[in-house]
């Protein structure tokens, strides 16, 4: 699931010095006679209705006549068009663009000089409960076409030197810590001004790609070349203090049935010139929505590649293959299979997450999963890797969360040739596994089992799933995790700074529930072997690393590799850590790799990057 996530100084007055080039044009050209004439004392104009701070101090009033010229016109989605005062004030605070929203086709287009009347609306995309900030618009419109072909405003650069280094203010704790009515500073925080930009027509030069092409014709770049760079061209998200400030959402006016989307990968460059209105919406923030769009370079990234693991090593890998079913298409399956194969190096065991019940999403009461695993596992012979085995433990219809229906659990792969599984009998969706001492040696009650079901830890969320394993002799504990998703938490971009991070204290549960377990096997066995993995869904940094690390039960082998490195999953720009493999002191020294295959990537067969870590038992 998706994890969750500003922006150094301008010219004195970008806009009005722009502008003013363009209306002098105008003028000689005889363009804007209509709205070149003096301004009676109580109009209203653009920057009246955006204000110093984030929400309009006319919100929810009628204002009439408003003068602009039409800067990008969207004929999809939320329907509507842009208007900017050729007119700006000498005022950083105050966005010179506004959104009207139309709710049908727009007929003006750019270059129209109009006037609009209309209410004055704050819309908060996603809806009031979501956090995110909201984005002021002329609603219910009356618009009158004065003339037409008019310059457009002259852009404003966003680049390395215009975009702060700090992200936002901290909000104020009186009003729940938002910056809703604090006074925006766009030459101290990225995100003050963006808002002082909002509706304006902004342009980016030739700019790094850091966030893959997407399904929804969207790609992210930075205009900070030098901000947090990944080892392959990414944008690093390190800490929640350290933003990448330079990131931006690009999407065109155009449909993309009259003009297709260009395909990028993380690393690609956006080159020549990108311009248009500055929009804010649920699914990105602040974004530029190109009515010029630049040209896509690639650099060709490669998917990576993983070493074998040598004869006395034993490798471990985890991997989210994104909701596996067998109506999935056959290229998914073979697809992920070659990635198991050739990218991975067939792994002595996988932990899979997300393999869907043998239906899919269909909710009828299935849950087990053979079909979706022989698919799977035939798949990986196909591709020349080994004939796996599988051992998993089928949940309860409709308990683990995910998509409704699908059931989705992990799953242990091992390869037989080289490793063995202990087999216990009794562990169900409901029956947890327990730790037990044999001789000197501990051992689990029920393998495959799981831990702790009925902690409210789990509850609407996939239980952890305990496998005790055999390589060369030695005893092996493997426990495949699929935490709680970020699903509920505030966007970056929230008028809550810091954002809200509600779904953290479930996951912070958990991480305790399998820390507890892992100390059991070491009161037991003291320099017992574990390994913790799967989908964490959260960071190297955060509070649930950390309780899981808790005791020095474990230790987050992420960390062991290159900051650069150190990434799993691409949202919204940003290169971070969801997937991860911990292990406990009596591993000893191993080697640890994140195989970046999918996430940086505009065609891929799931959205994480598998992991992998090589020890000697």
């Amino acid at each position: 699931m998706p994890a969750i996530s500003g922006k150094n100084r301008l010219p004195r007055v970008p806009r009005s010095a722009a502008v003013s080039a363009a209306v002098a044009t105008a003028l000689a050209a005889g363009l804007l006679a209509a709205t070149a004439a003096p301004a009676s004392a109580d109009q209203v104009r653009v920057h009246d209705i955006q204000g110093t701070t984030r929400l309009s101090p006319l919100a929810g009033q009628q204002v009439t006549d408003v003068p602009g010229i039409v800067t990008g016109v969207r004929a999809y989605g939320s329907k509507g068009f842009w208007i900017q005062d050729p007119r700006a004030d000498d005022d950083r605070a105050t966005s010179e663009g506004v959104f009207v929203y139309t709710g049908s086709t727009p007929t003006v287009k750019p270059g129209d000089a109009v006037r609009v009347s209309g209410t004055v609306t704050e819309y908060v995309p996603g809806g009031a409960n979501s956090g995110n900030q909201s984005l002021t618009q002329l609603t219910k419109p009356t618009v009158t076409v004065e003339s037409s072909g008019n310059p457009l405003p002259a852009p404003v650069t966003l680049d390395a030197k215009s975009v702060p280094s700090a992200y936002a203010p901290a909000g104020d704790p009186a009003a729940g810590n938002s910056v809703n009515a604090l006074p925006l500073r766009p030459r101290s925080y990225a995100l003050d001004l963006y808002e002082s930009l909002e509706g304006m027509n902004v342009r980016v030069g030739t700019s790094r790609v850091v966030g893959a092409t997407d399904p929804h014709h969207e790609l992210w770049i930075t205009v900070k070349p030098r901000e947090h760079r990944s080892e392959r061209g990414g944008a690093l998200y390190g800490s929640y203090a350290s933003q990448n400030t330079g990131r931006l959402q690009i999407q065109q006016l155009a449909p993309v049935s009259e003009q297709p989307f260009p395909k990028a990968d993380v690393g690609d460059v956006l080159s020549g010139t990108t311009e248009g209105p500055l929009d804010f919406n649920q699914y990105g923030g602040y974004t530029l929505t190109a009515r010029t769009l630049g040209t896509v370079v690639g650099k060709g990234l490669e998917r990576e590649r993983t070493r074998p693991q040598r004869e006395r090593e034993l490798a471990v890998a985890t991997y989210n293959v994104e909701n596996l079913d067998p109506g999935d298409p056959q290229a998914k399956f073979d697809a992920l299979a070659t990635g198991v194969v050739t990218n991975l190096a067939s792994p002595d065991i996988v932990a899979l997450e997300e393999i869907q019940d043998d239906n899919g999403a269909k909710n009828d009461g299935t849950v087990g999963a053979g079909q979706t695993l022989k698919k799977f596992t035939d798949a990986v012979v196909a591709a020349g890797g080994p004939r796996y085995a599988w051992r998993s433990v089928d949940p309860e219809n409709n308990k683990d969360g995910g998509e409704p229906g699908g059931n989705i659990r992990q799953v242990f792969l091992y390869n037989p040739e080289r490793v063995s599984f202990t087999d216990r009998a009794g562990g169900d969706a409901t029956t947890p596994t327990d730790v037990v001492r044999h001789g000197k040696r501990a051992a689990l009650t029920l393998s495959p089992g799981r831990i702790d079901p009925a902690n409210e830890a789990w509850t609407n969320s996939r239980k952890p799933l305990a496998g005790e394993f055999t390589f060369r002799g030695r005893t092996v504990f493997v426990i495949a995790n699929h935490f709680a998703s970020k699903g509920g938490d505030e966007s970056l971009t929230s008028h809550h700074q810091p954002p809200s991070r509600p779904s953290e204290v479930q996951r912070l549960k958990q991480a305790q529930a399998v820390n507890a377990f892992v100390r059991k096997l070491r009161a037991a066995e003291k320099d017992a072997d574990v390994v913790v993995a799967g989908d964490i869904n959260d960071f190297e940094f955060s509070p649930t690393t950390k309780a899981l690390e808790a005791g020095g039960a474990l230790r987050a082998g992420v960390r062991t590799l290159p900051r650069d490195e150190r990434y799993s999953y691409v949202f919204q720009g940003n290169s971070q850590v969801l997937d991860q493999i911990l292990v406990s002191p009596g591993v000893g020294r191993f080697t640890y790799d994140s195989v970046h295959l999918n996430a940086e990537f505009a065609e891929q067969n799931s959205d994480h990057d598998p992991q992998v870590v090589r020890f000697k038992p």
